[in-house]
């Protein structure tokens, strides 16, 4: 039986070839779908786990300890203890004890700070000292925080009074240190960083000798390696913890593992990413076996005759599959071998690299797994077409001419068909799962069996008509692709190959566009520095003096805590520093504004007021300055000022700090029961150098003074004689200074807060109650704050502010081609460094989009199906084919025309198949709403880019003429030489 079978597949070895090249091509998607899989899941679990907070991967453990004289072996057998109930392979834990303590102020009864006092094991690696480490008993070293606010410094010594005694204890300051990476696992421990207080002192060992130190907290931190964190080897943390946290507390032990939720979200994405790709390979698996199973039929013809002459000797049903049985073996076991080891080989540069180490058998043992039961499945499926043929008569069997066509039967499976892709559009639409995420595929499906039907009737009527009308290629043409069985279905596999292509190079087009459109968004621009500053006029003057021409870098800041949220920007640079988007409304919106005029710097160390008073007490008028430079209020006040004309001066050496102090506002005090008559200020100059800052006219000017929207008007008055202020009741009466445009131009993003009536709209974030804004411009969307907030110009919300421009976080924003030089000259402390780069790279460790690769590769796989089928359908149909062609050119039709006819007849098929399967991918686009995937955080500040964009069909296009075109062509090579 097997030689017979053996030489079967010999007389045959063309469609056995193909049939085997079918084979291949679904176990390098079954093989490749095990190793890519393992490798990227491994990737992306690590993705996960290095994204985390770090707090997120450090577990921890407390214990009230007790004084000793030997701390160093209380800490050890408190770690060897912790150790012992939670065994964790590859990790090293740090040791530490704290005290609290609170710093005694020299000469200040009773008044005290909160400085505990630490030791912690390895503190001078991670840590900047400038002096010595602290090795002996009552050494300290001092955060740089702790030694500015307490003023002290190497060599100094100090008190701290522990919690458990009144006896103070006395340091000396070896060293004053800063973090080196404070955002590192060794620093996340909340119990070593300041909490309400200032940042712990931390000492040697030997200073727990004290008998005052009675209850330290003894801390175990134990950082968990990354492959344990990704459960790589099947490591299961959560279920260690979960067991070890009863002996923990039954040892009196706090536990604190907050690695649990990292873990369920590594799981998960493991999770997510095998899904990902199985729903590839599942596509891929279905279309080979529709193919495989065509295939089974196209073949099937020769082993119809085979099994007609077996029944005629009396063989059985079951000898006659044992016999289809054996040829089919033979192609499908070479194709899985080859499609195995081309799985490895395809899946290696896919993924860009191999499964982690532990992983190589299970990646080994996977493949060969999904490769067996792939093809077993082909298998059967080859058994069941070739069963159901040979349930004929023998007559049946025998006969070469196909029986007349039945379309019932396929009429119910296409109903079927598309009433499933009708539940599963139903299911995409309602955001489901299930069949929803093949909705597309299957609308494609629906759409190809409708045409295919469409395609068979027009091919009857166009052959028919041109026949009699004399038309031979065309009506030969038209003849074969109507008369040839099977031809409905080979198209129909043809246009789902070519939609899903098309389709899934639109979603994986789509899904990098997204990923650039939220990374520009949530940024900004191209690299954005997140920056420590004392204040906003600190952080605009150190970026205007970087890049004074502000080509390169802007200064930002981000108030996210108020309601709504406030973006300010320099808006003079905002176009060219800025990734702009039309969501973002006009990028002129904030400088369209006609700015005031501004008055001088003061540059001099001293400042002379000439004011006449009508008070009959003396009086104390407050000058408001701000130092353009660090931001910093520089008040004076001159006190004493007496009933009459006089000059008035006091010293203000801060402002000849470059590049000055500009004049904020002035402020009248007006104690209770005093007098409150008028007060003139006349004129403001300085000296050293001396200058006017401002004389009698620009006071008189009424444009150049407001109240402080508190003030009642009728307190300030502007004349020829220069500014008056007074006061109705006792208290203060504030006058600023104009140097900004009010109300102040917004851009509004979303809806405007519901204390805004008509044209009276104010905000509270800019250091006054209240500040007037006009909305300049409406944006559906706002970088960095979404589509709910406001942008202002930082420059004019800082003057608004006054001296009080503090909070909100500050950045500065950063070109993609900012030098260097630029970046290191602003000079600010960088807290975070981010690109839009990093942040695209970062949303692309995503399941959904690791698994893309894979999906982009198994739509190929899919294309290259559909040809290989095309390739049986013509080697199956090449005889006939060319009896058929022999004939008529016996009969006369020329050797040109019958070629012609041969190379039209595959042709059209697999033309109409691409055009078709582009029109499928148009049809399913809408229908099944395919857009880019979803973020698993459910971000959609804007609307998600099309799916289905032209280049994408233009590439879609190109590949399937390509594979196609080849296909055809060498399919129908062979009649030029045996046609005659």
């Amino acid at each position: 039986m097997y030689y017979i079978a053996l030489g079967a597949v010999r007389r045959r070895s063309g469609p056995a070839l193909l049939v085997g090249l079918l084979a291949a091509l679904l176990a390098t998607a079954a093989g490749g779908a095990a190793w890519y899989g393992l490798t990227v899941s491994s990737r992306s679990a690590g993705n996960v786990v290095t994204s985390a907070p770090v707090e997120e991967r450090v577990i921890l453990v407390r214990q009230a300890g007790e004084g000793t004289d030997d701390p160093r072996g209380a800490l050890d057998d408190f770690g060897a203890t912790a150790r012992g109930l939670l065994p964790v392979p590859g990790a090293e834990p740090v040791l530490g004890a704290v005290a609290d303590a609170s710093f005694v102020y020299p000469g200040a009864v009773g008044a005290s700070t909160g400085l505990p006092i630490a030791y912690r094991d390895g503190f001078c690696e991670h840590a900047r000292l400038t002096g010595t480490c602290p090795a002996a008993a009552n050494e300290a070293a001092v955060s740089s925080d702790s030694a500015t606010r307490l003023k002290l410094k190497p060599g100094d010594t100090f008190r701290v009074r522990p919690a458990t005694t009144v006896n103070p204890m006395t340091f000396r300051v070896t060293a004053v240190y800063q973090p080196i990476d404070p955002g590192g696992p060794y620093w996340s421990d909340k119990l070593f960083r300041a909490q309400g207080s200032l940042d712990p002192l931390f000492t040697s060992l030997d200073t727990f000798r004290d008998p005052g130190l009675t209850r330290p907290v003894h801390a175990w931190d134990l950082e968990v390696p990354l492959p344990l964190l990704r459960g790589d080897g099947g490591y299961d943390l959560n279920g260690l913890v979960n067991h070890a946290a009863p002996r923990f507390a039954a040892q009196q032990l706090e536990l604190v593992a907050p690695t649990g939720k990292l873990v369920d979200r590594v799981r998960a994405e493991r999770l997510a990413v095998a899904g990902g790709v199985a729903i590839a390979l599942g596509q891929v698996a279905v279309l080979a076996w529709f193919a495989i199973a065509l295939a089974g039929r196209f073949t099937g013809r020769d082993r119809r005759a085979d099994a007609g002459l077996l029944k005629l000797r009396g063989s059985t049903a079951r000898g006659i599959l044992r016999l289809a049985l054996s040829q089919h073996l033979l192609p499908l076991a070479g194709g899985g071998l080859a499609g195995w080891v081309a799985g490895f080989l395809v899946a290696w540069p896919l993924s860009r690299g191999l499964p982690v180490r532990v992983e190589l058998w299970v990646a080994l043992l996977l493949s060969l797994g999904l490769v067996v039961v792939t093809l077993g499945i082909a298998l059967l499926v080859l058994l069941a077409v070739d069963a159901l043929q040979q349930r004929a008569p023998v007559a049946a069997l025998l006969r070469r001419v196909p029986t007349a066509r039945r379309d019932w039967r396929s009429g119910v499976v296409d109903l079927a068909l598309i009433a499933l892709a009708a539940g599963a559009v139903y299911q995409a639409r309602s955001g489901g799962s299930g069949l929803g995420v093949v909705a597309p595929a299957l609308v494609a499906l629906a759409v190809g069996l409708l045409l295919a039907r469409l395609l068979r009737r027009l091919a009857d009527r166009v052959g028919a008509v041109a026949l009699r009308a004399g038309r031979v290629r065309l009506g030969l043409t038209a003849v074969r692709v109507s008369r040839q069985p099977g031809t409905d279905r080979v198209f129909a596999l043809v246009v789902v190959a070519v939609a899903v292509l098309a389709l899934t190079l639109g979603t994986f087009a789509a899904g990098r566009a997204e990923r650039v459109e939220r990374a520009d968004v949530e940024l900004g621009a191209a690299r954005v520095l997140t920056v420590s500053a004392a204040s906003r006029t600190q952080l605009l003057h150190a970026v205007r003096q970087a890049d004074p021409e502000g080509r390169y870098a802007m200064a930002v800041v981000v108030d996210s805590g108020g309601t709504p949220p406030v973006l300010a920007v320099d808006s003079s640079r905002l176009a060219t520093v800025a990734t702009w988007r039309p969501e973002y409304g006009p990028v002129t919106a904030l400088t369209t504004a006609k700015a005031p005029q501004l008055l001088p710097l003061i540059t001099g160390n001293r400042l002379t007021v000439d004011v006449t008073s009508g008070r009959r007490t003396t009086t104390l008028l407050g000058v408001i300055l701000q130092h353009e430079g660090t931001g910093e209020g520089v008040r004076l006040e001159s006190r004493g000022i007496r009933r009459g004309a006089q000059s008035v001066s006091a010293a203000v050496p801060a402002c000849a700090v470059a590049p000055g102090c500009r004049l904020v506002g002035w402020e009248l005090f007006t104690p209770e029961g005093s007098d409150t008559g008028a007060v003139t200020i006349r004129s403001l100059s300085q000296q050293n150098p001396p200058a006017t800052v401002v004389d009698a006219a620009g006071l008189g000017d009424v444009t150049r003074w407001r109240g402080d929207f508190t003030t009642p008007a009728v307190h300030v008055a502007a004349g020829p004689g220069g500014l008056t202020l007074s006061a109705g009741q006792a208290g203060g009466t504030k006058v600023a200074v104009v140097d900004s445009p009010l109300p102040l131009p917004i851009v509004l993003a979303g809806k405007a807060p519901g204390t805004w009536f008509f044209d009276d709209a104010a905000l509270g974030r800019f250091g006054d109650v209240a500040t007037p804004v006009h909305v300049a411009a409406v944006a559906r969307v706002l970088p960095v704050i979404g589509a709910d907030g406001v942008l202002t110009d930082l420059d004019a919300a800082r003057r608004v502010a006054g001296d009080s421009d503090q909070g909100g976080t500050l950045q500065v924003w950063l070109t993609g081609d900012a030098p260097a030089p630029v970046v290191d000259a602003i000079g600010l402390p960088v807290l975070d460094d981010r690109t839009a780069d990093g942040r695209v790279a970062e949303l692309a460790a995503d399941s959904s989009v690791v698994t893309a690769s894979f999906g982009l590769f198994a739509a190929v796989l899919a294309a290259l199906i559909a040809a290989g089928l095309l390739a049986v359908a013509a080697a199956v149909d090449r005889e006939p084919q060319l009896d058929h062609l022999r004939a008529l050119r016996h009969q006369g039709l020329p050797r040109r025309t019958a070629l012609t006819t041969a190379y039209a007849g595959a042709g059209s098929v697999a033309l109409a198949g691409l055009l078709g399967g582009l029109a499928a991918a148009l049809a399913a686009r809408p229908i099944a709403e395919v857009t880019a995937p979803p973020f698993p955080d459910g971000w959609r500040v804007i609307p998600p880019p099309g799916a289905l964009g032209p280049a994408a069909l233009g590439i879609a296009a190109a590949v399937a003429v390509v594979v196609l075109g080849v296909t055809t062509w060498l399919s129908v090579r062979r009649l030029n030489g045996e046609l005659s």
